[in-house]
């Protein structure tokens, strides 16, 4: 037998055979997998896409049905007319709502994974024409939950609560099956989704409301707000008033009223126009999506980080010649805390952003409404710092359109930028000098400023030398009157001086520079002021957007001229049922009822030849809609407002009237 038949070859045991019999590995328990809900989206919005076109076609057929019964309305009835922008006394609630549902999704789209919901798995070559189309699209979804609020309809009430029930039905059924998504962070969509089902709440219980009250007649010139905002314009105001504004207050008072001026409290004898209310809610919607962005683009990255620093972190240290200790252990400790010292300081500041970009919203609302009434009353010089004449515009149209977008994109951008700054400032102040306080150690800074000492005590003396002499030695009071004194040594201090000024103008100029950045960037969410000077707003397009903005607005919803044409229209009905009253009865009842009739109606006649006085001729905002106006030259404008001369020459009205008119002192408003 050979060797190989005799001892044959030993069996070797392969460890990698049965690799593949292990147990598929489960993902680890941080990983969230993507998460597809039961109710699908992309039938969800097929569907919804349906009902809407079949709602609008309804309403469509009811409010051209209504336009042939009654003749003529005097709100939007038209299906392509979303709300009326210029009305100040319709319900803003629910446009608002609308408009901050439209700017959420837009919010979400920005880091989508399919910006439409009719494609999944977006490739990325046509992800960017994607997102360029759902700018577009989302809108038109939404359109009809604004139109069934704008046509004072009950059908379109009914509507209107048919599709906020089904839209907020699927989108909170959505996020119960889906809490978590991989985007960002597990829960981002989750809390991203939650200004959404705020406005969709919202929606669905005004929308019901409105159906059981039933479609309002007091709206726009109907209403008596414009009448009210007259009556509080001619009311006289009280003497005593002015006599205590006279009165120094006391310092608490100042600082109550500091506080009082960046805390909004609304009014009861004025509105604001529906853009700048939708601008604030939009604003604060915007807030909450980029603290929600600058919390979870980087508050998880520091956590994974802080998870995985180990023993090697000290040789990555050696490395770069830092020396925390020798111990290990102890370093891993330190530069944990110090990741966490970091963090904290990150939420600091983003907090601080939010709270600032709240008060200064706050702020620029109590601005509006000053100008607003500025304006009313024509005090151009105040916000155009030149005369103007109020006039819509093609830049003033383009500016109003786009107010709202523009507010909103700007608090987004001035919420990065204060966030990164504060974030700088906070990281100065705990790793410079409260740590090294705390600890006694590393105290660069303070080691620094005890170099320079001797420089600083130099220039707080001279410093306090000039105030001293100048409030003792260079100021006489002689009979309730100021002037010089001691000229000769105010002379040689000045001169002596010279250089030291020379050092402390280099520490004023730094601090200048610091003061004008801290308040730029505090102010860069506000619209309703320029960061510029005076004399260059023009040159700051987010102020001049705002300035357009409030001229179309006061040219065309001036509260006085719409109390104007309130009035006529209320005469006009009223003349038409005198008529009718008139032809039906008879006799000496018919006669006397005649003689008061004719007297009220002079009295009324009078009133509004009084108030057409007042409007057309005080209000610069109209003097373009007056023909004879405008062969006037400019010289015979002050202000806007024609001067007596011409006034006289072109007065419309009969002697009496003009007369009254004239010995009647009234502001141009």
């Amino acid at each position: 037998m050979s060797q190989s038949q005799a001892d044959p070859e030993p069996f070797e045991y392969n460890y990698y055979d049965y690799s593949d019999f292990q147990e598929p590995t489960k993902p680890p328990k941080d990983i969230v997998l993507p998460c597809d809900p039961t109710a699908d989206d992309q039938l969800f919005h097929i569907c919804m896409l349906s009902i809407s076109v079949v709602v609008m076609l309804i309403l469509a057929v009811l409010t051209r049905k209504n336009r042939l019964c009654q003749g003529f309305t005097r709100g939007s009835s038209s299906i392509f007319s979303p709300v009326n922008f210029l009305d100040q006394t319709q319900n803003k609630g629910l446009a608002m709502a609308v408009f901050g549902l439209v700017f959420s999704k837009l919010a979400m789209l920005v880091i989508a994974p399919d910006p439409l919901p009719f494609s999944k798995d977006t490739p990325a070559e046509i992800k960017e024409y994607m997102k360029i189309t759902s700018i577009f699209y989302y809108p038109i979804l939404y359109y009809p939950l604004l139109l069934c609020s704008t046509l004072q309809h009950k059908a379109g009430y009914a509507f209107g609560s048919l599709l906020s029930l089904s839209h907020f039905g699927v989108l909170l059924w959505q996020k119960f099956d889906c809490p978590k998504t991989p985007e960002l962070y597990k829960y981002y969509a989750l809390l991203a989704s939650l200004p959404q089902l705020a406005c969709l709440a919202y929606l669905c219980v005004q929308f019901p409301l409105l159906f059981v009250k039933g479609p309002k007649c007091d709206e726009d010139l109907d209403s008596s707000y414009y009448t009210d905002y007259v009556k509080s314009l001619l009311k006289r105001k009280s003497s005593t008033a002015s006599c205590s504004t006279t009165e120094k207050p006391a310092l608490s008072e100042r600082i109550l009223e500091t506080i009082k001026s960046y805390i909004y409290t609304p009014e009861k004898v004025f509105r604001f126009p529906l853009k700048l209310a939708v601008s604030a809610f939009v604003g604060f919607v915007a807030m909450y999506h980029m603290a929600l962005l600058l919390v979870v683009l980087v508050v998880p990255t520091l956590h994974i980080v802080r998870a995985g620093i180990d023993e090697n972190i000290a040789f990555l240290l050696q490395g770069v010649n830092v020396i925390l200790s020798d111990d290990r252990m102890e370093v891993v400790r330190i530069v944990t805390f110090y990741t966490w010292l970091l963090e904290v300081c990150y939420l600091c500041a983003m907090t601080l952003s939010c709270l600032v970009s709240l008060i200064m919203l706050m702020r620029s609302m109590i601005l509006h409404r000053s100008n607003l009434k500025g304006l009313y009353r024509g005090d151009f010089y105040s916000i155009y710092n030149c005369q103007k004449t109020i006039r819509p515009s093609k830049p003033g149209i383009v500016c109003w359109m786009g107010l709202t977008g523009y507010q909103a994109a700007i608090i987004c951008l001035g919420m990065i930028i204060q966030t990164l700054v504060f974030f700088i400032c906070f990281v100065f102040l705990v790793f410079l000098i409260l740590i090294p306080i705390f600890y006694g150690r590393n105290l660069i800074l303070f080691q620094i400023a005890a170099k320079a000492w001797p420089g600083w005590v130099t220039l707080l003396l001279a410093t306090a030398l000039q105030h001293v002499t100048a409030k003792y030695a260079f100021i006489k009071k002689e009979a309730g009157t100021r002037d010089l004194n001691n000229r000769g040594s105010l002379f040689l201090l000045t001169y002596l001086l010279f250089l030291i000024n020379t050092v402390i103008g280099l520490i004023v100029a730094i601090w200048r520079m610091v003061i004008t950045a801290l308040y730029n960037i505090l102010h860069l969410g506000r619209i309703d002021i320029s960061l510029m000077h005076r004399t260059s707003e023009s040159y700051d397009p987010a102020y001049r957007h705002y300035a357009h903005f409030l001229k179309v607005e006061v040219s065309q919803s001036h509260p006085v001229m719409k109390a104007f044409c309130g009035l006529l229209l209320d005469l006009l009905v009223q003349g038409s049922a005198g008529q009718k009253m008139r032809d039906a009865e008879e006799g000496i009842q018919m006669a006397q009822q005649e003689k008061q009739q004719s007297k009220a109606a002079d009295s009324r006649r009078i009133r509004s030849r009084w108030q057409l006085l007042y409007t057309l001729v005080n209000n610069p905002s109209l003097l373009g809609s007056r023909k004879h106006f405008q062969l006037q030259t400019s010289d015979s404008f002050l202000n806007g407002t024609l001067s007596l001369s011409v006034k006289e020459a072109s007065e419309p009205f009969s002697e009496p009237a003009a007369d009254t008119a004239r010995s009647t002192e009234t502001p141009a408003n």
